[in-house]
């Protein structure tokens, strides 16, 4: 089997899903599902690290990279709709039993494939995917004051979060040494973002974050009843995502594993070939 990515895209019911693969279908599966403002790319290092032992698939979302973003009129973008796609995704290349690695926005796609699914999730990976209200920084205030009124000052009041510099920051913020950070993942992550039309779908985005925030319940009653095997590896310098959170998920998984980096947001920059051994080991077991 060859170990390096294929790229392709797949029909989900009219939907043109973008993807890469790795490693020998019949063994164990990771989907992994990437967060604002990125795609798939951010796996790029990690998927090698893996591919020897795992079947990895990275799908870019809806909206997101190289998957189709159609019109907001034609396509209603909430994180229910992104999760019912990636599902069919899932469905459409022939998946039944997987691992989810979830990061940023892939948390609520994939812990609601968990809510209706909890048999097909053989164990999650959370690395800065939130699951619980705890640590809710400052970050998030504008986003916040968005939920609660959304006239449009708060939502122009995003808008920065969606320039260059902007994202550039979700990068760098909380890296002791920021000369460690290609620029090559902000760069791509800001051309997929500012192309045309992009911005007011990343809006409305913020803007339906908050029904991720209600589920929460819903989310920790599944850990509860279910108890999936879960490591939550976390960079624990992110302002966006904090360790608190991390930390949280022992409360409904006693024996979920937690690990804490000296890192930011997207900690896979410079700590996937660590994350890959936490995983393997994670996995393995």
């Amino acid at each position: 089997m060859n170990h390096h990515p294929t790229y392709r895209s797949v029909d989900v019911d009219g939907f043109d899903t973008f993807y890469r693969e790795a490693g020998d279908p019949a063994k164990p599966t990771i989907l992994l599902l990437h967060g604002f403002p990125s795609a798939g790319h951010m796996f790029r290092d990690l998927i090698p690290l893996l591919a020897d032992r795992f079947h990895l698939i990275a799908p870019d979302l809806p909206g997101f990279g190289r998957s189709a973003f159609p019109a907001r009129g034609s396509f209603h973008y909430s994180f229910e709709s992104i999760a019912r796609t990636i599902e069919r995704f899932t469905e459409v290349i022939g998946l039944q039993r997987f691992a989810i690695y979830i990061f940023d926005y892939g948390a609520p796609t994939g812990l609601r494939m968990a809510l209706r699914h909890p048999e097909r999730i053989t164990a999650i990976i959370s690395q800065n995917g939130n699951a619980y209200d705890d640590g809710f920084g400052t970050v998030w205030e504008p986003i916040q004051r968005y939920w609660r009124d959304p006239r449009p000052a708060n939502r122009e009041a995003l808008r920065g979060e969606l320039g260059t510099d902007g994202i550039r920051q979700q990068y760098v913020h909380g890296v002791p040494d920021p000369s460690l950070i290609s620029p090559d993942g902000w760069t791509l992550d800001a051309f997929y973002t500012q192309r045309p039309g992009i911005d007011d779908i990343m809006l409305d985005l913020f803007r339906d974050y908050r029904t991720n925030a209600a589920l929460y319940p819903d989310v920790q009653r599944y850990f509860r009843e279910h108890q999936p095997p879960l490591l939550a590896i976390w960079g624990k310098n992110d302002p966006i995502f904090v360790p608190a959170r991390a930390q949280a998920f022992k409360r409904d998984l006693p024996d979920a594993q937690v690990h804490l980096l000296d890192i930011g947001h997207f900690a896979l920059e410079t700590h996937a070939r660590e994350i890959a051994a936490r995983i393997a080991t994670f996995l393995s077991a």
